[in-house]
């Protein structure tokens, strides 16, 4: 085991030339100031959001590995457009990985960091597909008792982007939601903390077997939109539960638009009187993700009562403020184990996460397959 003055870190580097390069370096770890600590990352999940930093819109069927099996280097070739879109980061290779968990090895000399010598702990604020991370107190939370760092990994995109949306649903004065790519890690999650909170919630999934994963955890409303029925049995689900706001995962394509269309035809259904304009009934879809990069296509059938905005946790964590995102970590905490518990398929080293079969099966964001990192895997 290594002494933790430093240690590997998986980097992201576009070249000006079009070519996209991932790698491991050996960086020093920094010592701890007064109310930091440094932690041995041993759990970190790959993420959408790690996804469209580590790989972006690079081109993966030209992916290459050159190096040696302990400090592979992963080249690949990236589309011209996507290079124009992405002037910002061009020639800086940049550290991946929003969230994480590990051991804490050393701290500073504040009581607040000596408290956490040797405790587990969960990490938000980035670079996390590494050895070793030195952490200010206030951005790590020690874990339950019980609980290791697998267990708290995930512990702050998913669950709060889930209670953000929920928060974001009664802010905005609605009454239930809507959500798309619904059999996801998030998905369940989102599932539980609405069966839990007696709120509405209608999934809309692409197969059977993904409305299977729903209906197992209780899910009520499971929409297939690869179904004939489909914009029917959106439309049943929406008057049923009254649900009038939407967060979609996928973005491109025709289903924002669809979602919209079933909310002004179930809002006429219980209209009292017929408008021109139609319904008064305020619609609102949030994209949040980008599963499909396709443009957005609205086909405009839903009256002049709606609005479509991208939604995004950490603006709307900032508009909250500390004391509620206190109250929300809270939750999170207490709820580590059941509604937040995250369910992996893979745990690989930062080596294997270079694989070019690993890379094929996670660049893919298929429902049911999350792979988790342990950077000192093996070590």
């Amino acid at each position: 085991m290594s002494d933790g003055k430093t240690g590997l870190q998986l980097r992201s580097l576009l070249k000006k030339g079009g070519e996209l390069e991932l790698s491991l370096v050996d960086v020093p770890t920094p010592e701890p100031a007064d109310d930091e600590v440094v932690v041995r990352v041993e759990a970190t999940p790959i993420n959408p959001s790690d996804l469209g930093l580590l790989i972006g819109p690079a081109d993966m069927s030209t992916a290459q590995v050159s190096g040696s099996q302990e400090a592979p280097v992963v080249t690949a070739k990236m589309p011209e457009a996507a290079l124009r879109m992405m002037a910002a980061r061009l020639d800086q290779s940049l550290p991946v990985g929003n969230e994480g968990a590990g051991v804490v090895i050393r701290t500073g000399s504040s009581d607040a960091a000596k408290a956490l010598m040797g405790k587990n702990v969960s990490m938000i604020g980035g670079a996390m597909y590494a050895q070793y991370r030195t952490m200010k107190v206030r951005d790590v939370m020690e874990l339950p008792a019980g609980t290791t760092p697998a267990d708290g990994a995930s512990w702050f995109v998913n669950p709060l982007t889930a209670l953000g949306m929920t928060e974001t649903m009664r802010r905005e004065n609605h009454k239930a939601l809507v959500h798309t790519a619904a059999a996801s890690n998030l998905g369940q999650m989102l599932n539980k903390i609405c069966i839990k909170d007696g709120i509405g919630l209608v999934n809309i999934v692409r197969s059977k077997e993904q409305a299977d994963i729903l209906h197992k955890i209780g899910a009520k409303h499971v929409v297939d939109s690869t179904a004939d029925s489909f914009m029917d049995d959106l439309t049943g689900a929406l008057v049923e539960t009254g649900a009038t706001i939407a967060f979609d995962a996928i973005g491109g394509g025709k289903l924002a638009g669809q979602i919209l269309t079933c909310m002004e035809i179930a809002a006429n259904k219980t209209a009292k009187e017929y408008s021109r304009y139609g319904s008064n009934v305020y619609k609102q879809v949030y994209i949040y993700g980008s599963l499909d990069n396709r443009p957005t296509e609205l086909s405009r059938a839903f009256g002049l009562t709606w609005g479509v905005g991208g939604w995004l946790l950490t603006p709307f964590l900032q508009k909250i403020g500390p004391a509620e995102i206190g109250k929300l970590r809270q939750r999170v905490a207490s709820e580590l184990k059941t509604t937040f518990a995250s369910h992996y398929t893979r745990v690989v080293s930062l080596q294997e996460t270079l694989q070019l079969s690993n890379i094929a099966v996670y660049n893919k964001r298929s429902t049911g397959e999350k792979f988790l990192i342990n950077p000192n895997k093996g070590t």
